[in-house]
């Protein structure tokens, strides 16, 4: 694969995310890293930046859709199928904010652990060992939260957890997208 729309795709999932994410923080004066969870700023009744928040979600996981639709699965086919169900869960936290309770609870873990499954399936499908860095960072992450190691708010640790996320998905789009690997294509991508 040359580097084309679905690399474009792939950059742009979580640039607008972050980019919308930074606009919803600085229109909220209120939050605090220390005490609050990132989807505070998509509670659709409580947040003025709940637009912003929930729009980033949303379309992020789009572009992630798209990637994985249109690149990802010529290659690595069980890693797309895995990308686009943590790219539907994070659209979900978006739609399903915390008005919603137990329901935006749910569609939040299912996004980071379906995104950990994600970096998984990848070193497992690439046999790539590199991706363990990122993997076990993001892992180490949440279990110094649950651990009780880091007292705060759980905005830190997801933060933390999705930009050891973004570099894996860079890393990826630049392996897949440039040929680097040393492994030959699947099938599918022969077609």
């Amino acid at each position: 694969m040359k580097w084309g729309l679905s690399w474009i795709l792939a950059i742009l999932g979580p640039a607008v995310a972050y980019v919308l994410i930074a606009v919803s923080i600085v229109l909220s004066p209120w939050f605090s890293w220390g005490s609050d969870a990132l989807s505070d700023l998509g509670h659709s009744t409580k947040s003025a930046a709940a637009p912003y928040y929930n729009a980033g979600l949303f379309i992020g996981g789009f572009f992630l859709i798209g990637y994985a639709i249109l690149n990802l699965r010529l290659r690595r086919p069980f890693t797309a199928v895995a990308l686009t169900l943590s790219a539907l869960a994070l659209q979900s936290v978006g739609v399903y904010d915390e008005i919603y309770g137990p329901l935006h609870g749910f569609v939040s873990v299912a996004f980071f652990l379906l995104l950990w499954v994600t970096m998984i399936i990848y070193a497992g499908e690439a046999r790539n060992l590199l991706t363990a860095v990122p993997i076990v960072g993001y892992m180490l992450v949440w279990v110094l939260y649950w651990a009780g190691l880091y007292l705060g708010g759980v905005a830190l640790p997801e933060a933390a957890s999705s930009a050891f996320a973004t570099a894996w998905l860079v890393y990826v789009v630049a392996r897949e997208s440039l040929g680097l690997g040393r492994d030959t294509p699947t099938a599918a991508a022969a077609v």
